[in-house]
């Protein structure tokens, strides 16, 4: 990489995003250990994948409680959330103020693309390139560029024919969309699919859901918070961060460490009941061995196939929602706020792809074909003014992928990777001297609560740059035996499990054509993977190879 000396700036670290991972890693970096440290957004503000995710009715996962910072008191005291579950708006509004209370704006370049990054083996720095022409050059490059924010368009025949208006949810305009008196298909129903689908249904004239593959959902009980449940909050916010700090998801909750097996049936479906009208992504906590019992997991599945079926008035409908392939939890749990009663509405419909496939795109619509019981084919098309692809993304790897990022010896990490990601403890890869990846694949990311897996994985960064500043050490980087080692450790955790063993699960990159189908978390917990972490700190970084 030629780097022109006029466009060049000199640092100590660059920090790739300006989500909760690129704020919080600035915020120690800068703050706490006075680094030169710049933030590079390709956006046009903070906020990560939620700056991209304004599509109707999206809305985080996780209790408004538990989803955002715990390092500051202060920040804990100050802040009130609306919503137990907070929408994309408000968690923006959030991270701005995060950004102006500790006055992170004057680091951060947004609008700034990283299209190239390479390791120059002559001085141990990182020369760094965004799309403005501007360079960077660095001892630490640190990538917190998301989970989910590489948006996946499937490649359907005829889409480029399409006439009318045709939207992805993780690309959804910041002006908003009119679907007014417009008749609109939604591809895809995923977690996504499902939040976005009741919100479409109430102002559009009509929706088709095209549906791949069925989904489980739980009801989210999402409520406005009073002013007593917000200062409760505030007042157990200590225990609550121990809590999300010693579980393997992150929450501010422990599984039941009861057996699903060891339950009589009766007390069980109590147990299930309770945790349904609760709500949330705590259903999966109702007993211990839903992810590793096929068995255990059935009793959850079945209670929740029969809920849906009771929510949705049309039989035929109700049957192709709960024809459900894969044990509950193993994919991405979704929980939602009247999705399956949105059948329901007149001007509602459900496709069921397995039944009837897309066969194309035409310039004003969608052609579905099926063959009857004589062999017979038959075509449906679906008259559409607008589109909206809820199709998720090309998760973990796809943000840093799509980045020419070289190691020694011009390496492409997408050639160290193209048998699918290879790295240590999730934050180092061989080759890639002092470039940091935070809850990249390797770690417990997507399987947790985010702001608890990122601050666990900021603090670990963090303490290391210190470790190597302190000592004079210039870099660090995994060898290949340690990379070996924690690939080993990380299929044995999710073997334990039933996630990898699902069929066009997005852990495992499924959801993308040509893509090696790797499972990409660590699926040991937070937990598990935060005491790993802090003994191979303890001992000095031993199976890192520091110069």
């Amino acid at each position: 990489m030629n780097t022109p000396q006029s466009n060049l700036e000199i640092l100590d670290a660059v920090v790739i995003g300006a989500g909760f991972a690129g704020l919080y890693q600035l915020y120690c970096l800068r703050d706490q250990q006075e680094l030169k440290v710049k933030v590079l957004e390709a956006g046009s503000g903070v906020g990560g994948t939620w700056h991209w995710n304004r599509y109707p009715g999206a809305r985080c996962d996780s209790e408004s409680h538990v989803y955002c910072y715990t390092f500051s008191k202060e920040l804990t005291e100050h802040w009130n959330w609306s919503e137990r579950y907070p929408g994309a708006t408000e968690i923006v509004d959030y991270l701005n103020h995060v950004a102006d209370r500790f006055s992170l704006r004057s680091s951060i370049e947004f609008n700034s693309r990283v299209v190239a990054a390479q390791f120059e083996e002559g001085n141990g720095y990182w020369n760094i390139e965004v799309d403005t022409g501007q360079h960077y050059r660095a001892r630490f490059l640190i990538t917190a560029v998301g989970c989910l924010s590489s948006a996946n368009m499937p490649n359907i025949d005829g889409l480029d024919d399409f006439k009318g208006e045709c939207y992805h949810t993780g690309q959804w305009p910041h002006e908003g969309v009119q679907l007014e008196g417009k008749r609109v298909g939604q591809i895809g129903t995923g977690s996504t699919g499902i939040q976005v689908a009741p919100v479409i249904a109430q102002t559009a004239e009509h929706l088709t859901v095209f549906q791949r593959t069925a989904n489980y959902s739980v009801p989210a009980r999402n409520h406005a918070l009073s002013t007593q449940e917000r200062n409760n909050h505030k007042k157990n916010a200590a225990t609550t961060r121990d809590i999300s700090r010693s579980n393997g998801n992150g929450h501010g909750w422990h599984i039941n460490k009861q057996r699903a097996l060891d339950t009589l049936e009766e007390q069980r479906t109590a147990i299930y009941e309770k945790a349904w009208q609760t709500g949330g992504l705590k259903f999966r906590a109702s007993f211990s061995d839903l992810l590793s019992s096929n068995e255990a997991n059935s009793t959850a599945a079945e209670f929740l196939k029969v809920k849906i079926q009771q929510l949705v008035n049309n039989p035929a409908t109700a049957a192709s929602l709960s024809q459900i392939d894969h044990p509950y939890a193993a994919k991405r749990p979704p929980i939602d706020t009247h999705y399956f009663e949105t059948y329901n509405r007149d001007n509602v419909e459900l496709v069921d792809l397995r039944k009837t496939p897309i066969s194309m795109i035409t310039k004003d619509g969608v052609v579905c074909h099926s063959i009857d019981s004589q062999g017979l084919e038959h075509e449906t098309h679906h008259d559409l003014d607008v589109l909206v692809f809820a199709t998720g993304y090309d998760a973990i790897t796809g943000t840093l992928l799509r980045m020419d990022i070289r190691g020694r010896n011009n390496v492409k990490l997408s050639e160290a990777w193209s048998a699918g990601p290879r790295n240590h403890l999730g934050v180092q890869v061989a080759g890639f001297p002092n470039l940091f990846t935070i809850t990249g694949p390797g770690s417990p990311c997507v399987l947790t609560n985010m702001p608890a897996a990122i601050e666990q994985h900021v603090e670990w960064i963090s303490d290391c740059i210190a470790y190597l500043n302190d000592n004079n050490h210039t870099t660090i980087e995994s060898p290949e035996s340690s990379v070996e080692y924690w690939v080993t450790e990380v299929n044995k955790a999710a073997e334990e499990t039933l996630l990898p063993k699902v069929k066009h699960s997005w852990y495992l990159g499924a959801n993308i054509p040509g893509k090696p189908q790797v499972f990409m978390p660590y699926a040991g917990g937070l937990d598990t993977y935060r005491s790993i972490c802090d003994k191979e700190a303890n001992a000095g970084y031993k199976s890192f190879t520091i110069s």
